[in-house]
C-alpha cells in the first residue's frame, strides 16, 4: 500500500476521493467545534444563574440548603400522605407551597428558620392537612418566630385564621448555624451542586427578642400576626401556664428546649393539658439523633396512659393527636 500511495499515477487518481473525504472530515470537525462552543457558553451561563441562585438558596445563615432533591421531595409525599391519608397530588401541592413560604421567609425575614428543608417543609404541609379542630395555636419555642409567620400562612391557606399563642424565654441570644451539607432530619448529608457558593459555618448574629418575632410576624400579612400574644418564659413557669390556660388548642408545636428529658416533659405535659380534643401536637426533633432526649421523652410520657397518639412521623417531626 506504501509503494501505490507513492505512485503519481495513483496519487492523481485518488486526489478527487482524498479532497472529499478531507472535506468531509472538516465539515464534521467545524461542526463539532461549534456544538462545544454552544456547550461552553451554556455551561458558563448555568454557573453564573448557579452561583446568584446559591446565594438565595444555600447553607449562609440558616441550618442547611433549601434545595431539595427530587428524591427527599417523594420521600416527604409519602411520609406525608401516610400520616395524613391525603393523596399524594394534594401532599406534593402543599409541599411546593410550604417550600416557596420557607424561600420568601427567610429572603425577607429577620434571622433563620431552624431545621432542614425536609423538616421545615414536612411541618408545614403536614399541620393543616391533618385538619386541627379550632383556631388556636401554641408554639413553645419560637427562636425568631419565622416558623410560626410559615405557619399562620399555611393555616390561612387551609381556610382557617388562627389565633397564636407563643410561649418562649427570648433570652436575646444568638444561635449558631449548623455546619456545610447538614440536613440533620434528613438522615443523610444531601448533594450540594458544584457550582453552589460553599460557605463556612456562621454565627447567627440575629438576638432572639420580642421585637424581632414580631417583625417576623409582621410578615404573616394579617391579624393573625398582628395579634400574636407571646409569654416570655418556658412551659413549666406557673405564671406562664396560668396565662396561655385561658384556652384549648388545635394545634401546638413543641419545639422549645430538647437539652433535657425533663424539659421536654414540661412541654409534653403542657400539651396533654392544654390541647383541644382532636388537637394536633407537633414534637420537634424526634427523629434528630443529635436530639435523643426527645425521643426518650415522648416514650415515657406515652407510656403513662397520655391522651396523646402518635400519628407518625415526618422527616424529623413526630405528629400526635389528642383524645
Amino acid at each position: 500500500m506504501p509503494s501505490l500511495l507513492s505512485n503519481r499515477l495513483a496519487q492523481r487518481v485518488l486526489r478527487p476521493a482524498f479532497t472529499l473525504v478531507e472535506q468531509r472530515l472538516e465539515r464534521a470537525t467545524n461542526a463539532l467545534q461549534a456544538d462545544l462552543d454552544a456547550l461552553h457558553h451554556e455551561v458558563a451561563d448555568l454557573r453564573r444563574q448557579s452561583y446568584g441562585l446559591g446565594l438565595l438558596l444555600d447553607h449562609a445563615g440558616r441550618d442547611g440548603h433549601r434545595m431539595p432533591t427530587a428524591t427527599q421531595l417523594d420521600t416527604l409525599v409519602r411520609e406525608v400522605t401516610t400520616v395524613t391519608g391525603a393523596s399524594g397530588d394534594h401532599a406534593r401541592r402543599d409541599l411546593t407551597v410550604a417550600y416557596r413560604t420557607v424561600v420568601a421567609l427567610e429572603a425577607l425575614g429577620v434571622g433563620r428558620l431552624a431545621g432542614s428543608t425536609s423538616d421545615v417543609c414536612g411541618k408545614l404541609a403536614t399541620v393543616p392537612l391533618l385538619a386541627p379542630p379550632n383556631e388556636d395555636v401554641l408554639e413553645i419555642g419560637t427562636q425568631h418566630g419565622l416558623f410560626a409567620t410559615a405557619l399562620l400562612r399555611m393555616l390561612h391557606r387551609a381556610g382557617v385564621e388562627p389565633r397564636l399563642t407563643i410561649v418562649d424565654r427570648l433570652a436575646g441570644a444568638a444561635g449558631e448555624g449548623a455546619a456545610d451539607g447538614e440536613e440533620a432530619a434528613d438522615g443523610a448529608k444531601a448533594a450540594v451542586p458544584v457550582t453552589v457558593p460553599v460557605t463556612v459555618p456562621v454565627l447567627v448574629s440575629v438576638p432572639v427578642r420580642e421585637d424581632v418575632v414580631r417583625a417576623n410576624l409582621a410578615l404573616c400579612g394579617s391579624r393573625s400576626g398582628a395579634q400574636a400574644r407571646i409569654e416570655r418564659g418556658s412551659s413549666g413557669d406557673p405564671e406562664v401556664r396560668a396565662a396561655v390556660s385561658d384556652r384549648r388548642y388545635g394545634v401546638i408545636v413543641l419545639a422549645g428546649d430538647a437539652s433535657s428529658v425533663q424539659a421536654v416533659l414540661a412541654d409534653l405535659e403542657c400539651a396533654e393539658e392544654l390541647a383541644a380534643q382532636r388537637a394536633v401536637v407537633v414534637l420537634d426533633g424526634h427523629g434528630d439523633d443529635t436530639r435523643p432526649a426527645v425521643a426518650e421523652a415522648l416514650g415515657k410520657h406515652l407510656a403513662n396512659g397520655s391522651r396523646l397518639k402518635l400519628v407518625g412521623r415526618v422527616a424529623g417531626t413526630a405528629f400526635l393527636r389528642a383524645d
